[in-house]
């Protein structure tokens, strides 16, 4: 699948645009906009979620850009997640079936959007790889799956689990998953990559920052898709959103790199909404 130059990483022999436009806590009329303007900039990656309530918007946005000419269907990957409540096999297809129709499209990549205890796994990953038979999507995966759901998870599958999409930033660190991920022939996704906005202050990225003539964001996004780790930025303005593109043309150091690294601190989590069955991996 062609995506111009942009840089990408490959899970499972499917290319995936490192740097994606995400859309949590976008309203329909800005989702629509954003997602429009954001392949204008140049993005090729679109992230959504059933729970976003976003999704038809989304598909909106896909098909004002193809209309305009910006980008045809072929160039572009569209992810969208089932929700907890719909893991069940039956809630699951017609979950799966009701966010094909509301994107317009068939998304690329269909993940469970969190872990649940109940139903068994097993039950759940046979019906995401049946909602994948079934053409509802061309690719399926996780998110929020600690290390070893992850293993349990692509042991059950029939069909290669090609991400998982977890909270990934400089203050948290996600060195266990980026390596079970690789090991699993899989791919990381980093949610909340700028933290939350927390990063624009950082003193250690505004240094790196004033070195390349980059913003703390900017900064921070590179050291994500540098690790081979997928970043989904969102906002609602579009010079912020051509801001966080404008990271292909520089490279930090591996003394930058390990800088950075270093933020990472126990309290770092911001968003945890996992079930108390399962635990995080703890990274030392």
């Amino acid at each position: 699948m062609p995506y111009s130059d942009h840089p990408t990483v490959t899970a499972s022999g499917v290319e995936i645009p490192l740097l994606g436009f995400g859309t949590w806590q976008l309203e329909a009329d800005d989702a629509r906009r954003m997602v429009r303007e954001a392949l204008r900039i140049g993005y090729r990656h679109i992230d959504t979620a059933w729970i976003y309530k976003n999704e038809k918007a989304v598909g909106d946005g896909v098909a004002d850009a193809v209309a305009e000419g910006i980008v045809t269907r072929d160039d572009i990957f569209v992810t969208t997640k089932i929700w907890v409540e719909h893991f069940h096999r039956d809630a699951l297809l017609r979950q799966a079936e009701e966010s094909a129709i509301s994107l317009g499209l068939t998304p690329d990549l269909l993940l469970l959007h969190w872990p649940k205890p109940t139903p068994a796994l097993s039950e759940t990953i046979g019906a995401l790889n049946e909602a994948q038979e079934k053409g509802f999507t061309k690719h399926i995966g996780l998110s929020n799956f600690p290390s070893s759901l992850f293993r349990e998870a692509a042991g059950l599958s029939k069909a290669p689990l090609i991400t998982n999409q977890v909270e990934y930033h400089p203050y948290l660190s996600q060195k266990t998953l980026i390596e079970t991920a690789r090991e699993l022939g899989s791919s990381l996704t980093a949610w909340s990559p700028l933290a939350q906005g927390k990063i624009a202050d950082d003193a250690v990225i505004g240094e790196i920052a004033r070195v390349h003539g980059k913003s703390n964001g900017q900064i921070t996004l590179r050291w994500i898709i540098q690790q081979g780790v997928i970043a989904i930025p969102r906002t609602t303005k579009v010079e912020r959103a051509r801001e966080s593109f404008d990271i292909f043309d520089f490279e930090l150091t591996a003394d930058e790199m390990a800088r950075i690294h270093a933020l990472a601190r126990a309290d770092g989590r911001l968003g945890d909404w996992l079930d108390a069955a399962f635990q995080w991996d703890q990274d030392a």
